[in-house]
């Protein structure tokens, strides 16, 4: 008996998905966009119903309706790992990795938010909480925006308490120096700069603008190479600069993408993002991973589910507060996480990741 449940069989699977535009052109190392599309899917049992989303396509939520829905209605939503590994197995002859698993995580969020709410606790005392709270820093910082923009960008980061801060380069090498200069102008010598550069630098690049990154004392570099690189990547880890972490891992699908990458000894930090990597279930095996490895994690984007992920694992890091999840969480849901002090507290008076749709809100955006 499971507080007074014997079980709680799935009745219904709900899926949206919504498009939002951005408030301003955004641009990394490699791409351009202009809109982001969450898939978003409600799990009910009994009297209660679940929320979890991933930010993808919509064609992740036209998989969910049309094929993953019917290996959870009429599952114990008690019995996550079995449903999880269900979906993962039939997703074979379409191939896991990409979409199939963005879909995943989105499915696996909802079923442990269900979980949560069907015995009345936040998702992180559900999982058992390793930390209170845990840092987070505020990423924007686009390669279409001007120093304008990114001065004003950053400072309102540091005005919201963040002490860490992440902005992207790549697009123009060249300008690269100058920007990280700027950004660092922004805000002061007492607050921790990151670059990312997506992939956008080839391994001769990537050394040579680490050493020029390394004099605005920027001590995070994500993805100086592509993440398929790792031969590339752990030459960074070698030969970057003392007091710069090389980080990556934001597009690992599954853990033995994971697995590959720590065994490789590419990054002095994982990343993890569990609307990608099949949900909490595979962001809890990507932290057991980190913690054999003796390495930290830090969860990438999404900062309303990783408040509590994050919290629920030893080797947390950092959470990222994206611009851009950051926006249309606080559009979509109430009860979204918004920093405290430059730390992310998961709110331990409302069930699972705590947030509830807003209905009309989101309806604006329906895809």
């Amino acid at each position: 008996m499971r507080l007074g449940f014997s079980s709680a069989p799935v009745d219904r699977v709900r899926v949206n998905a919504f498009t939002i535009p951005t408030d301003f052109p955004e641009s990394d190392g490699t791409i351009e966009w202009n809109s982001t599309t969450m898939a978003l899917v409600e799990i009910s049992a009994g009297d209660k119903t679940g929320i979890g989303y991933t930010y993808s396509h919509v064609a992740a939520a036209e998989l969910i309706e049309s094929m993953l829905s019917k290996y959870v209605i009429g599952k114990d939503a008690f019995d996550i790992p079995a449903i999880w590994f269900d979906m993962v197995r039939q997703v074979r002859n379409i191939g896991l990795q990409g979409l199939a698993a963005t879909a995943i995580s989105a499915v696996d969020n909802a079923l442990w938010d269900l979980k949560a709410r069907l015995l009345d606790l936040p998702l992180v005392k559900l999982l058992g909480a390793a930390h209170e709270s845990v840092l987070a820093y505020g990423s924007g910082g686009f390669t279409s925006y001007s120093i304008e923009q990114l001065q004003k960008n950053f400072s309102g980061w540091a005005e919201q308490g963040l002490g860490r801060m992440k902005m992207k380069v790549g697009r123009d090498p060249q300008s690269d120096p100058e920007r990280v200069r700027a950004a660092r102008a922004a805000i002061g010598d007492t607050r921790e700069l990151y670059v990312d550069a997506n992939g956008g630098y080839t391994r001769k690049q990537a050394l040579y603008f680490a050493e020029k990154f390394a004099k605005s004392s920027v001590t995070w570099f994500e993805e100086p190479v592509s993440s398929q690189d790792l031969e590339g990547l752990r030459l960074m880890r070698e030969r970057a600069p003392a007091g710069m972490n090389i980080a990556a891992g934001e597009y690992g699908y599954d853990p033995v993408y994971f697995r590959r990458m720590l065994e490789a000894q590419a990054v002095d930090i994982l990343q993890a993002d569990a609307t990608r990597c099949l949900g909490i279930s595979g962001f809890l095996q990507a932290a057991a991973l980190c913690e054999a490895h003796g390495l930290p994690l830090s969860a990438h984007t999404a900062p309303t589910i990783h408040a509590h992920a994050l919290c629920a694992v030893v080797p947390a890091y950092d959470v990222e507060y994206f611009h851009d999840h950051a926006r249309i969480e606080q559009m979509l849901f109430d009860g979204a996480a918004v920093p405290q002090r430059g730390r992310l507290v998961p709110d331990l008076s409302r069930p699972g990741f705590g947030i509830d749709l807003k209905q009309a809100d989101a309806q604006r955006y329906a895809a």
